[in-house]
């Protein structure tokens, strides 16, 4: 960097030592990038990462032992944190004069947290200098520096043991991710107590929970930063969007990515931009992710209008023969029950076509009209929902309802939520039916439910403007993980969600099988990433 200027959050007693910081930054620019185009090119600090390991390494104490043993680093994704990560885990374990120094990667889980330790050994294998000294465990996911004989080890929340540690180091990746409290209070409470100067490494993209203990340590990062408090040996750096920026601006971009235009192109966070744009679903996630905004995890998703522009009309007889996929959500006996059939298109010009089914118990209409405010009862006038006699679904009726389906329409399978009657499935393949187990999360219901929202976006799906299955619509909540995937949040979505839970598995089919079990659009162009 042209000009280094010392913290602010050096306290007048501290000393910034540029031989300690020029020191480290050479130690971490002696590596090479890992990944992508750079792979194989020298290690070259960005102004914003030099500027925090010349701040860590080199402002120290009067006794010469660094100010801060806490860093928190809160930054957008695609920045550089594993890299960044990785490079002070090694300077940590092979460069920092401390003998048999234990330094542990942390994360939610053992995969999150081999990302920055198999970053780490190739940095290891593409330096001379530590090849020869180091010796990489990489079953057991350690990385052992021999003249000091210090160490690098993965731990995840998953699996760690509680007590013996004699901390030197610790990389947290991705704290916000961290399921509760538990791990990062084992590894950074008293748990470096004999050690000189430990260092406590956060590195995070901004999260969703605001009760978690990533977003507690945001918050002390704030009042630091914003001076209502003072611990001088915490270290906090926020790059991020305001709430009040407006998030379509390229100005704010910039301001939350120190890093754009070298680490990530403009031009793919302008075209994630213009996506959420499109897709309110996508506004939160881009916010939290290209903005590092902490936004609330559970959202609306579908936008009424859209859905109701697809209200094309479906003729029921004229589908009668075509193949078809069914979704079926079983409820609790005494709940609404939904079994949905989508028709996949027979031609270019051809949508999807979505015919839904809902029954409940009769003996409950009245009560659930009263209780939920629901218009069940004119409803079932209207022929839009089926009631089976007495207080609970009675699964006989619905499987006979299904057989005689199957008659009329040509149904090649049936996804059911797995942990659904199982008697009920036994009975429909006993019927000659193809019964496929449907998982509930992220991996089995992103992409369907991405494509979802795509189709009905470009009005390629038809549903006969449904009132049950808008309402439905209308009440699901999306939960988001890490990754980008999504899937409808039943703990969020208060109100009833199943025929839009069974519409999404019976949509997977037919997306995957088609009229004929050719590849699917999934095969042509991959998993739709919105």
């Amino acid at each position: 960097m042209k000009k280094y200027k010392p913290t602010k959050f050096k306290v007048k007693s501290s000393k910034y030592d540029k031989d300690l910081a020029d020191y480290a930054v050479n130690f971490i620019e002696c590596l090479s990038h890992t990944k992508g185009t750079w792979a194989g090119k020298p290690f070259e600090l960005l102004d914003w990462q030099e500027q925090i390991i010349r701040d860590l390494f080199g402002t120290v104490k009067p006794n010469g032992y660094r100010q801060f043993n806490t860093a928190y680093i809160e930054i957008p994704k695609k920045m550089g944190k594993s890299e960044l990560a990785a490079a002070v885990a090694l300077l940590l374990t092979c460069g920092d004069g401390e003998e048999r120094a234990e330094v542990y990667g942390c994360a939610a889980d053992r995969q999150q947290a081999s990302i920055v330790f198999e970053v780490a050994a190739d940095m290891v294998r593409m330096c001379p200098a530590l090849n020869k000294r180091v010796k990489i465990l990489a079953s057991q996911k350690r990385i052992v520096f021999k003249p000091t004989n210090s160490f690098y080890q993965v731990l995840s929340a998953e699996a760690y043991s509680k007590h013996g540690f004699n901390i030197h180091g610790v990389v947290f990746d991705e704290l916000h991710t961290q399921p509760n409290r538990k791990l990062f209070d084992v590894m950074t409470k008293g748990s470096g107590d004999a050690r000189t100067q430990p260092l406590y490494f956060l590195i995070t993209t901004a999260g969703t929970d605001t009760n978690s203990i990533c977003y507690e340590t945001h918050q002390k990062a704030l009042d630091i930063i914003d001076g209502r408090k003072h611990d001088p040996t915490f270290y906090p750096v926020i790059y991020g969007a305001d709430e009040s920026d407006d998030w379509t601006d390229p100005k704010v971009w910039k301001k939350a990515n120190p890093s754009l235009g070298i680490t990530v192109g403009i031009d793919k966070v302008k075209a994630a931009c213009e996506s959420a744009k499109q897709n309110p679903a996508e506004e939160n996630s881009f916010r939290q992710l290209r903005l590092n905004q902490w936004v609330k995890q559970a959202i609306r998703w579908m936008p009424m209008d859209k859905w109701d522009a697809c209200g094309f009309k479906v003729e029921e007889k004229s589908l009668e023969g075509r193949v078809c996929y069914g979704g079926l959500d079983l409820s609790s006996t005494t709940d609404i029950t939904s079994f949905v059939l989508v028709f996949p298109p027979e031609d270019e010009d051809d949508k999807f076509v979505v015919l839904p089914y809902f029954w409940i118990p009769e003996d409950t209409l009245d009560l659930r009209v009263k209780r939920d405010h629901v218009p069940y009862d004119l409803w079932e006038k209207q022929g839009w929902l089926k009631t089976t006699e007495g207080n609970v679904v009675h699964y006989g009726f619905i499987e006979t309802f299904i057989e005689e389906l199957g008659q009329k329409y040509n149904i090649r399978e049936i996804a059911f939520d797995r942990w659904g009657a199982v008697q009920m499935v036994q009975n429909l393949e006993g019927m000659g039916f193809t019964v496929v187990p449907f998982g509930q999360g992220f991996k089995d219901m992103s992409p369907p439910t991405k494509e979802l929202m795509k189709l009905t976006l470009e009005q390629k799906i038809a549903h006969g403007a449904h009132p049950v299955l808008r309402w439905n619509m209308d009440n699901i909540f999306i939960r988001t993980d890490p990754a980008g995937n999504i899937k409808a949040d039943k703990e969020k979505s208060t109100e009833k969600i199943d025929g839009a839970i069974a519409t999404i598995m019976a949509l997977d089919r037919a997306i995957r099988c088609g009229n004929n079990n050719a590849a699917s659009v999934y095969d042509d162009r991959g998993l739709l990433i919105l």
